[in-house]
């Protein structure tokens, strides 16, 4: 099933990439594997998969040491700044880089794993997030602790049709294009889940965060 799946989901990214002229190798695909188990994260990297996310720290530290050391972990939820200790040793690269102290603390005399940006896009009060206007203030205090923030990422609203987003992703790609001029390296857009992606692909996303058009919903496969 894990195999159908991520044909179709790929299959909807050549699509997407091909309606806005794009290369479809210019998109990664994360895989979202919140609740799943080792054995179904498994059978998606013995299918050729090697980019897969997590949002809870604990959840990767458990994972990541009983899966193949090739696996690039993307962290993309909220993350705790008391277990960004935990996270970091797995992760090849955080999506949600939100706030001072979580930059004090993903900071690393050893080199901190790269990080992009999380930006409150829709300024939603029950989100996580930096808003527009502190995104510049906070790049900088990024790139002065030794982190290298390679771009920007948001989750959209939550909408039954993902068109109704494609303001918010075209509001993330000009704020990272008014940004590169002062931050060349700012290059990534993660945005785009499973109701949303083909439209974030189109609106240039470099990332997109897709767990349920892959393995259902969390803990789907648990007991299987």
């Amino acid at each position: 099933m894990v195999a159908e799946k991520l044909t179709a989901v790929r299959m909807r990214i050549d699509d997407a990439a091909a309606r806005s002229r794009r290369d479809p190798a210019s998109v990664t695909l994360v895989a979202v594997t919140k609740g799943q188990p080792v054995d179904v994260i498994l059978e998606a990297y013995n299918l050729g998969h090697r980019d897969f996310g997590e949002n809870r720290a604990a959840e990767l530290a458990e994972k990541a040491p009983l899966l193949p050391d090739d696996i690039r972990w993307h962290f993309i939820g909220s993350l705790q700044t008391r277990q960004a200790n935990l996270a970091r040793p797995h992760t090849h690269l955080l999506h949600s880089l939100d706030r001072p102290r979580l930059i004090n603390r993903w900071a690393d005399p050893d080199g901190p794993p790269p990080a992009l940006l999380q930006v409150n896009i829709a300024e939603e009060p029950q989100k996580h997030g930096a808003g527009v206007t502190q995104v510049r203030d906070l790049i900088g205090q990024a790139e002065e602790r030794g982190i290298d923030c390679r771009g920007l990422m948001c989750i959209a609203p939550l909408v039954h049709d993902g068109e109704e987003n494609r303001r918010w992703f075209i509001a993330l790609r000009r704020l990272r294009d008014e940004l590169l001029p002062e931050y060349p390296g700012l290059t990534e857009l993660s945005m785009g889940m499973t109701d949303d992606f083909e439209v974030a692909i189109e609106e240039s996303a470099t990332l997109i965060r897709v767990g349920r058009a892959i393995f259902g919903a969390p803990g789907q496969y648990r007991d299987s």
